[in-house]
């Protein structure tokens, strides 16, 4: 059987263990501290709609009424974390610079890359796996409008290798989007898994081949004369 991430017990009063309530936040940290408190919540709880505003808060170590001097309601507050998650993990993609590697070492890198990103971040990807289906329709809408976005940046990045230059806008954005899925039912995986575990080696080659089946056959498509927009083609500078 595999080995599960360590979860949190709970006590006696049904607030997670591993995620004590806080004394209070200091000056100018209190938008941060609600934040971390729903998502150590989230880790144990069915999903975001399903808490209060007055647990977070108690878990955030401020008192109910301190929360809208921060977010609206709980779907400011899960819409933040919605956007927090991607912009990291475009963040990641920038400064990746995955266009500068040979094709052949970039599946292995990618996967790699992406692996220890899901790992330092476990819980706000906890949040977004949670939430893409189960949430609130505001928050799924969220998240689907975000992986939209990151499907098209990296469909831009993809535009900057030589051997995707055959491929039209189009398609790079359909190629996009079976890497964007391959790597979300990655990380899916990967939050039930422990590091280092023989599983989570298997996971890693197991997405890596997906990968790698994907490019060898855009290395053999052929892109329909209509679907050759050259003024619509995700540009190379992102």
């Amino acid at each position: 059987m595999a080995a599960r991430p360590d979860t949190m017990t709970r006590s006696a009063d049904n607030t997670p263990a591993g995620a004590a309530r806080r004394t209070a936040p200091r000056r100018g940290e209190a938008r941060e501290a609600l934040m971390q408190a729903a998502l150590e919540l989230v880790s144990t709880e069915a999903n975001f709609s399903a808490i209060s505003l007055r647990r977070i808060a108690r878990q955030a170590g401020v008192v109910p009424t301190a929360f809208y001097r921060h977010f609206e309601d709980l779907d400011a507050l899960g819409l933040t974390l919605v956007e927090e998650t991607f912009r990291e993990l475009r963040r990641l993609l920038q400064d990746a610079d995955l266009s500068a590697l040979p094709l052949k070492g970039l599946t292995r890198h990618s996967v790699e890359l992406f692996a220890h990103h899901v790992r330092d971040n476990r819980l706000l990807f906890q949040f977004v796996v949670k939430e893409r289906f189960s949430g609130t329709a505001p928050m799924r809408a969220a998240i689907h409008d975000e992986i939209r976005v990151l499907t098209h940046a990296l469909a831009a990045i993809f535009a900057r290798f030589d051997e995707f230059s055959h491929i039209a806008e189009t398609d790079l954005r359909m190629l996009s989007d079976l890497v964007v899925n391959t790597v979300i039912a990655l990380s899916e995986r990967i939050l039930e898994v422990a590091a280092n575990h023989p599983e989570d080696t298997a996971l890693m080659l197991r997405a890596e081949k997906q990968l790698r089946l994907i490019f060898m056959g855009v290395g053999q498509w052929e892109s329909r004369p209509e679907d050759r927009d050259e003024t619509d083609r995700p540009r190379a500078d992102g």
